[in-house]
């Protein structure tokens, strides 16, 4: 099988309901069939066929849409760009990637024909679908080779576990060059054929009207956007909150007083879950059952992970193939079959994961362990500390010593130093605590902390 078997559940089971709505319009699910035909066709009179590359730079459209769709149908390799990207990081991708053509917004009136017939092509679960790009934070980014199966296997897995039907109002406003939007958001809407709103983006101006407008029951978000919801007057957040049926975290740990002050005024508890470019979603707090504070619950049915030495190894259908004609990279990355996340977790006694950081941001200083995110954490609770992120500095005694970095309304790295004096052991005190204006992230609010490390090292 491949994906356009489970797109077919509402490409054409549901061809006449609503599917999406787009800058005030809506189309039925035949309609979004229809228009990816004759995207594919026309992406064939170009000369793609499948095993080609397509790189595509847009931000979030219904044409971006039709374009993977199109893919899908072609077996025609799908490789988004990050519209943050530059010269440098593009020029990057599409020298990796060797792209048959990359499309723009310039290219869009090329993309026409008359072609309503789906276009019929050979294959199977193995055939990849898309080259997604990592973020690159500890050099230059890789492609994570996905598969027809990968994309399947996550969308089955989230459908039946956050109980995803056509019945939902799913709000998508993450962008869709990424894991995030693409692998869960869009297949979890063609494979449940519920209906979708698409915006271009988040924009806090404007998303309470939109959520009392379209009056959601799934919502899929990053913690930065909780952050800002956290805004809603109180009577507008339970109105929205009523209407909702679940809410859902990733992309970025959920700061524990987040996640509290949320459930307080929207009445809901969101669901925080972790995945990865390479992994797509691996482990879910539960539907029904408790959704722990700072836990990323259990792993998916049909995957297997485990703890090394603290690091988070995963195997399963979840798994992507490889990084793009990085055979070194992809051997490094496995063990005996089992992926390497690089992510550090521990495990409690009734079987939920909590994620530590990743392996590359621990601190050995003078021979003691120290998890960033446990003071990052800490730092959170205090009064006027919006952000926080904690990074080694290099040390002559010791051999590296943690560094705090905070964005703060009332900065008082006295108050700070004394309230982590009082509730962390000695050797995991910050030597300092440096004030900024922002703390650098990716589109979907990772912080990337290989860009606070030369700060950390100047002299102040």
């Amino acid at each position: 099988m491949n994906l356009l078997h489970l797109f077919d559940l509402s490409l054409a089971a549901r061809r006449d309901a609503v599917a999406l709505e787009w800058h005030g319009a809506a189309f039925t699910f035949g309609e979004i069939e229809r228009r990816s035909n004759r995207v594919a066709h026309a992406l064939r009179a170009r000369g793609l066929a499948k095993g080609d590359r397509l790189c595509v730079y847009l931000g979030n459209r219904i044409e971006l849409i039709d374009i993977y769709l199109a893919c899908v149908k072609l077996g025609v390799i799908f490789v988004p760009i990050n519209i943050l990207y530059r010269e440098r990081e593009i020029a990057h991708i599409t020298g990796d990637a060797e792209p048959r053509w990359v499309i723009t917004e310039v290219e869009l009136p090329q993309l026409v024909s008359d072609g309503d017939d789906r276009p019929i092509e050979d294959l199977d679960g193995d055939t990849p679908a898309a080259i997604i790009y990592t973020s690159g934070t500890t050099g230059a980014s890789k492609g994570a080779v996905l598969t027809h199966n990968n994309f399947a296997a996550n969308a089955a897995n989230l459908s039946m576990m956050w109980q995803i039907s056509e019945r939902d109002r799913f709000l998508l406003a993450l962008p869709l060059f990424h894991i995030h939007a693409l692998g869960n958001g869009l297949h979890c809407w063609l494979a449940s054929g519920c209906r979708m709103r698409l915006l271009e983006r988040f924009d806090h101006r404007t998303a309470l009207d939109e959520l009392r407008d379209f009056r959601p029951t799934l919502f899929f978000g990053v913690p930065t956007v909780y952050v800002r919801l956290l805004d809603t007057p109180p009577e507008a957040a339970r109105a929205i909150g009523a209407a909702m049926r679940l809410f859902v975290s990733g992309s970025a740990p959920l700061p524990v007083q987040v996640f509290e002050r949320f459930r307080e005024l929207f009445n809901h508890t969101i669901l925080e879950r972790y995945g990865m470019t390479e992994t797509f979603m691996t482990m879910s707090n539960p539907y029904a059952g408790e959704r722990r504070a700072g836990t990323v619950g259990f792993p998916l049915p049909g995957i297997s992970v485990r703890i090394e030495d603290g690091e988070l190894f995963v195997r399963g259908p979840n798994v992507f193939a490889g990084y793009w004609r990085r055979p070194d990279a992809t051997a490094a990355a496995f063990t005996d079959g089992w992926f390497r996340t690089g992510d550090l977790a521990t495990r409690s006694d009734d079987g939920y994961y909590t994620l530590l950081g990743r392996k590359s941001d621990l601190i050995i200083s003078g021979g003691f362990n120290i998890y960033p995110r446990e003071i990052e954490e800490l730092l959170l609770e205090q009064p006027g500390v919006a952000e926080a992120a904690v990074v080694g500095e290099p040390d002559d005694v010791r051999g590296e010593v943690p560094v705090a970095f905070i964005v703060a309304t009332d900065f008082n790295p006295d108050q700070l130093e004394r309230c982590c004096r009082e509730q962390l052991a000695s050797f995991k005190l910050p030597r300092r605590f440096v004030q900024v204006e922002s703390i650098p992230r990716t589109a979907l609010g990772k912080v990337q902390k290989h860009l606070l490390g030369p700060r950390a090292s100047r002299p102040r």
